[in-house]
């Protein structure tokens, strides 16, 4: 046997080798597969603290640990897919579960931070098909709410939302806080409102006197909380009439294929509940957890 010939099937079994690799990685896996492979990919959202960052390339955040112990737990090693929020959450879904990224067309076995609500699930579009066909939505492990913070050398009290006919206040750009302060009560909050890329640059803004408060999620608002002068930066407990859904769960998601996968998942998110797991995770992150009414 020829050494060209030895050459060129080594070739070969490589590049069947990085094949089979790179299309094992371009699909999501089943319960089965994730304990064979070790491995297990779950999808966390980029830059957004406290549930999932990076910090001098180290991933951190409160969806961070909580991936960690599903893996620890199913003895397989973690690999997350980061993601950056597309235009909706059905976007995000499609581009981590059930087709992946039209860059790379990789896919995660789990993504994280997704919306449980049966109503969401069983979403039509508009020829009446199921919208969310391919995916699994379970294992709700925090409900969320929204939450404003306040300089309190500007605003006495922030006892309900009209003072935000007097005050400027900054909100994440595209989100349901800015739509909602803009349009509520006849726009009367509108010309206050004051849009940022992000919560935390937002809160970067109250801190320079372009605003005097934030509104954001609870969990986001609170975390941040945590790093200003508690004094004079302080937490309001004012709702939000007309702002609709004022409470909804997050949870997991996988390709619909995979149900042992979600039971097994689900078993582990409910432990992790009923033994305080959950509660530690968020509160080492200083942000507020609320236990989903699914486990009550």
């Amino acid at each position: 046997m020829s050494s060209h010939f030895l050459l060129m099937n080594k070739i070969v079994v490589s590049l069947y080798v990085v094949i089979t690799l790179l299309c094992c990685k371009a699909q999501a896996s089943s319960l089965d597969d994730i304990i064979e492979a070790k491995e297990i990919v779950i999808a966390v959202y980029r830059d957004y603290a406290p549930f999932s960052k990076q910090v001098n390339g180290v991933a951190v955040g409160v969806d961070i640990d909580v991936a960690r112990h599903i893996a620890k737990t199913l003895q397989v090693e973690l690999r997350l897919k980061w993601i950056t929020a597309g235009e909706s959450t059905e976007d995000d879904l499609r581009n981590s579960i059930w087709k992946g990224h039209f860059l790379d067309k990789t896919k995660a076995d789990v993504m994280m931070r997704v919306p449980y609500d049966k109503v969401y699930s069983q979403k039509r579009d508009d020829v009446g098909l199921l919208v969310h066909e391919l995916v699994h939505m379970f294992a709700p492990y925090h409900t969320e709410t929204w939450k404003i913070v306040f300089n309190k050398q500007k605003i006495e009290e922030v006892s309900t939302m009209a003072v935000f006919q007097y005050h400027p206040v900054g909100v994440e750009v595209d989100s349901i806080p800015q739509f909602y302060l803009i349009s509520a009560f006849r726009g009367s909050m509108s010309k206050n409102t004051h849009q940022f890329p992000s919560v935390v640059a937002a809160v970067a803004g109250m801190q320079t006197g372009e605003v005097d408060a934030v509104m954001g999620l609870r969990s986001q608002i609170t975390a941040l909380h945590h790093t200003l002068n508690q004094v004079q930066y302080q937490l309001a407990d004012n709702a939000f009439p007309l702002i609709g859904k004022q409470k909804w769960d997050i949870g997991l998601a996988v390709h619909n294929d995979y149900r042992a996968l979600a039971y097994e998942l689900g078993d582990i998110i409910t432990a992790m509940i009923n033994d305080q797991t959950m509660a530690d995770i968020f509160k080492t992150h200083h942000s507020t957890y609320e236990q989903p009414a699914y486990y009550m």
